[in-house]
């Protein structure tokens, strides 16, 4: 980066935002919205059940209580309905007397939804941040989406969250409000919903997202709604900084929970309630379900890695492709993401759909493949089909499975291995010697970190390996010994133990050797109030 870039990147300036207010159709959007509240409509707001839609729909209902208007709220079930807008759910708004509905994160392939919407008199406004995959773009009164084939926004626009477009059209219908002297607050305490969808939607951390979700996270600290007080208990909200390995890791997990189970209502009724005894009951299921959610993916990623194992040598993999019928469709995108972890290659975990002879799966992608892409090569095979670059999914009949793994290893072998595998991947070789509570301050400048922002990876080749203690079966905690000798650091590997490649700490103490190189990221340990350094070791040789 040259010093402009560097304090683009840097920067909090919202001023310095691009125009979010550019994209199509956004006005006429913004113009439909404004007269279904002057003539009292009742507004319907359909959302993903994912963290993103589950934000997006949270987002819209507090701007609108901003304007003294309810709206309804739907979400579709991951198993009854799946992905996107419907025809029998649009049936089912219809028959609550909704005259304009609004879609977040989904619809742009929904054609069949939004012909049948318009044939039945219900004004229908998409808006989305899918690829426009399809034939034609849906028929609807407005496509707000900056991934649509015509649209020809700024490209940090392209990639906003589903959130991210969501507040674009808030922020317009706002602007209009004020013109017509409807009264409108400001939309800063929205922002924390743009943050935790953003951050989990794992969209590109660019310059202007970078802005969205720092100005975010900061107005969590001030929040007077009673379902993010829950995910951000006081002791995070007095931090001088929230982390985004926080809402990654916890609140992202915590939303997405119910919808992987059963129905995401819940979630949605926690970021919706303004009473502090229903959050608590909110935030209390949705913990449990976290529980359950964690024990069902175990199971079924120890499944699924041993299939692989069984099948193929894994140093020759472009793929792994897993499938089981009994496994819990909720839960194979996170399985996905793991076995990409493990192996470094793209992957697709299958489960049996509702659909009789019918196989629902889950996409990630590896190093810098467009998993969206390489999968459009395999289309032909699929009955449904939708995702971008880093995550897709897809249904397809049974039979055609084998022929599917043959095709997709044929399309990947034609890609250099570079841009198709995830790497062991490091920033900077250091000396522990180097390493201090100053360095790991100085780095949360760079914060959120996420998609095209990773946290930083130092490689330190000095380490002195002290002990080491196993935690719950499967996480290790590490002292390290600078070469200095003169200071300690503790470290920390989650789900260390059993992790494909990596020697158990017996074997590596039993090699004789007391210097180890280990490449690690710079955290900090919060306990009872005090923070202390801490190595977070994804390797160690």
């Amino acid at each position: 980066m040259d010093a402009e870039e560097v304090e683009r990147f840097l920067s909090w300036d919202l001023k310095e935002l691009p125009p979010l207010t550019s994209l199509l159709d956004l006005d006429e959007a913004a113009h439909r919205l404004l007269k279904a509240i002057d003539q009292k409509e009742t507004i319907g707001i359909y959302g993903d059940y994912d963290v993103d839609g589950t934000t997006s729909c949270a987002l819209f209902h507090r701007f609108f209580q901003y304007l003294g208007v309810s709206v309804r709220l739907y979400q579709p079930d991951r198993f009854k309905d799946g992905y996107g807008l419907h025809v029998h759910c649009v049936e089912q708004i219809i028959s609550h007397g909704v005259t304009l509905l609004i879609t977040v994160d989904c619809g742009i392939t929904d054609a069949e939804a939004a012909d049948y919407a318009a044939g039945k008199g219900l004004d229908l406004i998409i808006t989305d941040h899918h690829k426009d995959a399809r034939e034609e773009m849906p028929k609807a009164l407005a496509v707000v989406n900056p991934n649509r084939r015509d649209e020809s926004c700024p490209p940090e626009l392209k990639a906003l969250a589903g959130v991210g477009v969501a507040f674009a059209v808030c922020l317009r219908t706002r602007e209009l409000a004020l013109e017509s002297d409807l009264p409108c607050p400001s939309l800063y305490p929205l922002l924390p919903f743009v943050a935790i969808g953003t951050l989990c939607d794992m969209v590109e951390l660019g310059p202007m997202n970078l802005k969205l979700v720092r100005h975010g996270l900061k107005a969590v600290k001030e929040t007077r709604y009673e379902g993010l007080k829950k995910l951000f208990p006081p002791e995070q909200r007095k931090r001088d900084n929230i982390e985004s390995e926080y809402i990654s890791f916890y609140v992202g997990p915590l939303i997405n929970s119910k919808g992987r189970l059963d129905h995401p209502e819940k979630a949605l009724e926690l970021l919706t309630t303004d009473g502090p005894g229903e959050a608590f009951e909110h935030f209390n299921q949705l913990t449990l379900c976290n529980q359950k959610r964690k024990a069902i993916q175990n199971e079924v990623f120890d499944e699924a890695k041993k299939q692989i194992l069984a099948q193929t040598n894994p140093e020759e993999l472009y793929a792994t492709v897993a499938y089981a019928p009994h496994w819990h469709e909720g839960v194979i995108g996170i399985v996905a993401s793991k076995l990409v972890e493990t192996f470094k290659v793209p992957s697709i975990v299958f489960s049996e759909s509702s659909e009789k002879g019918i196989i629902k799966g889950s996409a990630r992608s590896a190093g810098a493949l467009n998993m969206h892409e390489a999968l459009s090569r395999c289309s032909d095979l699929f009955t449904k089909f939708g995702g971008h670059r880093a995550a897709a999914g897809l249904s397809m009949p049974t039979k055609n499975l084998e022929l599917f793994k043959k095709r997709f290893d044929d399309t990947l072998r034609m890609i250099e291995p570079t841009q198709r595998k995830a790497k062991n991947h490091f920033d900077l070789c250091v000396s522990l010697d180097d390493i201090g509570p100053e360095l790991a301050l100085s780095l949360e400048l760079l914060e959120p970190f996420g998609a095209k922002n990773p946290k930083p990876v130092f490689r330190a080749h000095d380490a002195l390996l002290e002990s080491f203690q196993i935690l719950k079966d499967q996480h290790v905690r590490w002292t390290f010994r600078t070469p200095s000798g003169k200071r300690t650091f503790g470290g920390i590997s989650f789900f260390f133990i059993g992790r494909w490649g990596a020697l158990h700490p017996k074997e590596l103490t039993a090699m004789g050797k007391k210097t180890f190189t280990i490449e690690f990221s710079l955290g900090f340990n919060h306990f009872r109030g005090n923070k202390f350094l801490q190595l977070n070791v994804s390797n160690i040789f």
